[in-house]
């Protein structure tokens, strides 16, 4: 008795989890780099150490988008939000940032993790056999 293979979906719906990791990414950059006039005045000015943080955390960002096809980055964007969250007894609104974009960031991945968990039982509706009329 041969196993019943399970048909593979029409479109990828992992493709689709990458492009809005993407955009999160680059809201995320967006939103730090908003960020670098209250590291100006606060944080004692962008040329100081915490300024050149904030900097690199954003391009960071920006070049992870560029790498989401690779298994390793979602662990270094994880990393990344750990190094925002850090901010939090010299600028607590970095901080904040980098939490509210780690929860949206768990949350994406869990979504991403239940379809592929639906995919592989092949419960998605792509994956249901089309009836004809």
């Amino acid at each position: 008795m041969s196993e019943q293979q399970v048909p593979k979906p029409a479109k990828d719906p992992m493709k689709s989890f990458r492009g809005v990791l993407a955009g999160t990414l680059i809201m995320e950059a967006i939103t730090v780099a908003l960020a670098l006039p209250v590291v100006a005045k606060l944080g004692g000015g962008i040329d100081s150490a915490k300024g050149w943080a904030v900097i690199a955390i954003a391009v960071a960002l920006v070049v992870c988008c560029g790498l989401l096809k690779y298994s390793w980055v979602v662990p270094v964007v994880l990393a990344l939000q750990l190094g925002l969250i850090a901010f939090f007894f010299v600028l607590p609104a970095v901080a904040i940032i980098g939490l509210l974009f780690l929860a949206i960031l768990v949350w994406l991945l869990w979504l991403r993790r239940e379809v592929a968990k639906r995919m592989a039982a092949g419960t998605l509706p792509s994956q249901q056999p089309t009836t004809g009329s």
